[in-house]
């Protein structure tokens, strides 16, 4: 990958690690945000835990470029099961957060695909469907 791409793919995989990275201080520490959210779906404590080691793993996959790709699929994943759960379960706006960890998750999706797309032929399976 040379040029623009290269950097559209690294702008994009630090936006979403940065943001994911950031939450991982909420998950892990038993904040009482995380807990009301995965309390209000019935994951709570192991939900949390569950999805703080998934995207620690999303996030230093999405920074190291031979293994972007697989953790731009991860990381997006993550981010679409987030979103369907403020679309479900949570609302848009969790308490009165004005909608923030939603356009958070929104971003962050928006970054790893990105990213799958311009790293696709690294991706196991998919890289051997194109």
């Amino acid at each position: 990958m040379k040029g623009k791409s290269n950097l559209i793919s690294w702008a994009c995989a630090i936006i979403a690690a940065f943001i994911m990275l950031q939450t991982l201080y909420f998950k892990f520490s038993g904040a009482a945000e995380s807990i009301f959210i995965f309390s209000s779906m019935g994951i709570e404590p192991w939900g949390r835990w569950l999805s703080g080691i998934m995207e620690l793993i999303a996030s230093i996959l999405i920074l190291i470029p031979s293994k972007r790709g697989t953790g731009a699929v991860l990381g997006g994943g993550i981010m679409a099961g987030a979103i369907l759960s403020h679309l479900i379960v949570l609302g848009i706006e969790v308490q009165d957060d004005g909608g923030q960890l939603f356009i958070y998750a929104m971003v962050t999706f928006t970054a790893c695909i990105i990213n799958v797309w311009l790293h696709r032929r690294q991706i196991p399976i998919i890289g051997n469907l194109i």
